[in-house]
């Protein structure tokens, strides 16, 4: 069975950092492209950051830029968000997703992340809550 995990949420304050895990198993997720996904209450989910296959090429949202960074451990069989500089605004569920690696040939991660087309596992999130 294909599973994605997420660990490491939580509660912090304003300014803190968090590092987010998604764990895989029943696959490698080397061979995919992994997106960190957050939704917070009353809002539409939105594509944070993503990572490619084989080439590890990263993108981010604006609302993140110069304050997430991702990461992939291919010996874990593991991504990391290493969220700093938190803010209130931060606060929501985040989850990870991979997607296959040949919706690269057609548009880039941060699109993939948009259209959804090229899904195939979707973890069940962890919360993070940043105090004002």
């Amino acid at each position: 069975q294909l599973q994605l995990v997420e660990s490491g949420g939580g509660l912090v304050q304003s300014g803190g950092s968090l590092r987010l895990s998604c764990a895989a198993s029943g696959f490698s997720l080397d061979w995919y492209i992994i997106g960190w996904f957050r939704q917070a209450p009353g809002k539409e989910r939105e594509g944070v950051s993503c990572i490619s296959s084989s080439v590890d090429v990263t993108m981010y949202a604006d609302s993140v830029k110069g304050r997430f960074t991702i990461s992939r451990d291919n010996a874990k069989n593991t991504v990391y968000l290493e969220m700093n500089d938190l803010k209130p605004e931060d606060t929501a569920v985040y989850s990870c997703a991979a997607f296959g690696a040949y919706a690269s040939l057609d548009e880039t991660c941060m699109e993939t992340l948009r259209s959804l087309r090229y899904l195939e596992v979707w973890g069940q999130g962890t919360p993070v809550t940043v105090s004002s």
